[in-house]
């Protein structure tokens, strides 16, 4: 477990961070993802840390079912004057407006944008089918444009 942990620790709490919106939750979320692990059945399908990454979304989904409200609004954080050409700036941007779309939409965009998943490992990190990840992704795209706009 150990080495687990070494060597995709901090890739996991990135993804869980990604998705709760929170440190706290995001470490919940590895710490579940590690004990899910005793008991679940890696068949080799798929990479290790695709494994773990299906297991980690699904705990960053439960964790967030338990503490709703599930979107916060980032906008107190977003305001006091923002350098737009600061790539720090930018991220946090971007963080910000993640934070307002709905957890469907942020799960499924940072799995595609961040994680560079397939359309199948999505469904199955999910357990939805593929037309529904297709269909997620694209109306949180579209809400993204939509805000990044405003």
């Amino acid at each position: 477990m150990r080495e687990l942990l070494r060597l995709h620790g901090d890739y996991l709490f990135g993804v869980a961070r990604t998705l709760t919106n929170s440190p706290a939750d995001a470490e919940d979320a590895v710490q579940e993802t590690l004990a899910a692990l005793m008991t679940a059945k890696f068949r080799g399908d798929a990479s290790l840390r695709t494994f773990l990454v299906s297991i980690v979304v699904r705990q960053a989904a439960l964790i967030r079912r338990r503490t709703r409200p599930s979107v916060r609004l980032a906008d107190d954080e977003m305001s006091g004057g923002a350098d737009p050409q600061s790539a720090v700036d930018a991220k946090l941007d971007l963080a910000g407006l993640l934070a307002r779309l709905s957890p469907e939409h942020r799960e499924v965009l940072v799995l595609r944008e961040i994680e560079g998943r397939n359309y199948e490992e999505m469904a199955e990190s999910l357990g939805v089918p593929r037309g529904t990840i297709e269909s997620r992704l694209h109306r949180a795209r579209e809400t993204l444009r939509k805000l990044w706009q405003k």
